[in-house]
């Protein structure tokens, strides 16, 4: 496929939104390898398993009630929010240049509702007497941050999306200082310094002018490597981001394939998972295989009806390339 050039034009012409969007994850640093997870509550990863397992609207609601017994954790309402995420980037998702994502979008009625959640997080991890550790804390508000700046940045909302890029890269510094081992802050080193590397020399120059920090993609790799083996929270987003990225901007499909296949096994109801794997076989020129995957995705059902109708279209629109 030939669309990688058109890819870093794309880039190059919203350079700030790209550049601001991963500055929220920022750290100019080399990482320091983490140490094993100490583990999740069983009532949180059940949220994460029917979050990542596609239950978007069940997950959402299982972090409220999480929520109602645990008032002063922003925990549960970072994992609403997370699941309302998806949710949105399921319906945002579209085709440009072979390429399955979430690319952009208009602003809609129901995002007021998500940045109140990305709000009250914020509010909660900053709270005196919260009884959560400093570190843990900070990331936590960093996490509220780059949920915000996650939607502003499909938005194509620039100053938005940098003021909480930036406030996200102040806690995300922070909470590292106090805790090297919070590996689920690594997920967002690895973005940062991915992407970066992926701009333009044309972008990479006014990146300098600016004083926006420099990244290496071999440092950026790494660290999503670090983060979806150890982390935590965000274990799961770090391989589909590394897969969906190895895809887009350096083309290693086979490589892309093999860091997804994973969440394939563990959530194979998750047709976002499904629809990026036949997007890879068919880059791979598997046809067989890609028509397999998009057949699945036609016959799957997700609990989010929309977000269903949303993916199977698209396999059908990949299905009709493949003949």
């Amino acid at each position: 496929m030939d669309g990688f050039f058109r890819v870093v034009e794309m880039q190059t012409l919203k350079w700030p939104v790209v550049v601001l969007t991963v500055l929220l994850l920022a750290w100019p640093g080399r990482a320091t390898p983490a140490g094993p997870a100490a583990g999740l509550a069983p009532e949180v990863k059940q949220v994460l398993d029917r979050l990542f397992g596609g239950d978007f609207s069940g997950a959402a609601a299982a972090a409220r009630q999480m929520a109602t017994q645990q008032p002063s954790d922003p925990l549960p309402v970072l994992l609403e929010a997370e699941a309302r995420w998806w949710s949105i980037y399921c319906e945002a998702s579209s085709i440009q240049w072979g390429m399955v994502d979430a690319w952009k979008r208009s602003r809609q009625p129901a995002d007021d509702a998500y940045l109140a959640l990305t709000r009250r997080a914020i509010t909660l991890a900053d709270a005196p007497g919260s009884g959560l550790a400093p570190a843990r804390a900070h990331l936590y508000a960093g996490l509220g941050y780059a949920l915000q700046a996650r939607l502003y940045g499909l938005r194509d909302e620039r100053m938005p999306t940098a003021r909480a890029g930036v406030r996200a890269r102040e806690e995300f510094l922070r909470a590292l200082a106090l805790d090297p081992q919070l590996a689920d802050a690594y997920t967002g080193l690895g973005l940062y310094n991915y992407y970066v590397d992926t701009l333009s020399p044309l972008v990479k120059l006014l990146r300098v002018f600016l004083g926006i920090p420099g990244g290496s993609k071999r440092d950026g790799i790494r660290q999503l490597r670090i983060a979806m083996e150890r982390g935590e929270l965000t274990a799961v987003e770090a391989r589909f981001y590394l897969a969906k990225n190895l895809r887009t901007y350096d083309h290693q499909y086979a490589e892309a394939l093999t860091i997804l296949t994973p969440l394939l096994d563990r959530y194979p109801q998750n047709l976002i998972f499904r629809l990026l794997a036949a997007n890879l076989d068919l880059e791979l020129g598997r046809r067989e295989q890609a028509k397999s995957q998009l057949q699945n995705v036609l016959s799957g059902q997700m609990p989010d009806a929309a977000c269903t109708r949303r993916l199977q279209a698209l396999a059908q629109s990949l299905l009709s390339s493949a003949r």
